[in-house]
């Protein structure tokens, strides 16, 4: 199997199956974000306790490149310190710009390396990680 093969079967298991595809119950940051060029629409739901991710949910309509990366993001931050999500969000901006970086945290990320490719869908991609950004900046206001 080729690496690109792969890595379009990681995108399509994260966008059948997303991992923390919902809503939260307690209290948590709620950002709304969409994507006017291609439709694509996220509501990410953050709960933050002592400076932590301690989950994080999103609904949404979209490709599969912006819901893949949802996904992938909602596994990728959750446990990590808001300063931490803030930081693997600026490496994820970068990397998805075709620049190197490594994620150790969450190995599925890599499958979205050929997006660079297409800038059209670099925003598709970013999209979650805007919305992560936003929350946290509200949760630390």
């Amino acid at each position: 199997m080729e690496l690109d093969d792969l890595y379009r079967r990681v995108i399509m298991d994260h966008y059948k199956n997303p991992r923390n595809r919902g809503t939260l119950d307690e209290e948590s940051v709620t950002v709304n974000l969409n994507n006017p060029t291609c439709g694509d629409r996220i509501s990410l739901q953050l709960q933050v306790e002592g400076g932590i991710v301690k989950q994080a949910k999103f609904t949404g309509e979209g490709c599969s490149i912006s819901m893949s990366s949802a996904s992938m993001m909602t596994e990728a931050v959750t446990g990590k310190t808001t300063e931490e999500a803030l930081e693997l969000a600026e490496r994820f901006s970068t990397f998805i710009k075709g620049e190197p970086a490594e994620f150790e945290e969450l190995e599925d990320i890599e499958a979205l390396s050929g997006v660079s490719k297409f800038p059209a869908r670099i925003k598709c991609a970013t999209l979650s990680w805007n919305a992560l950004r936003k929350g946290i900046e509200h949760q630390n206001q």
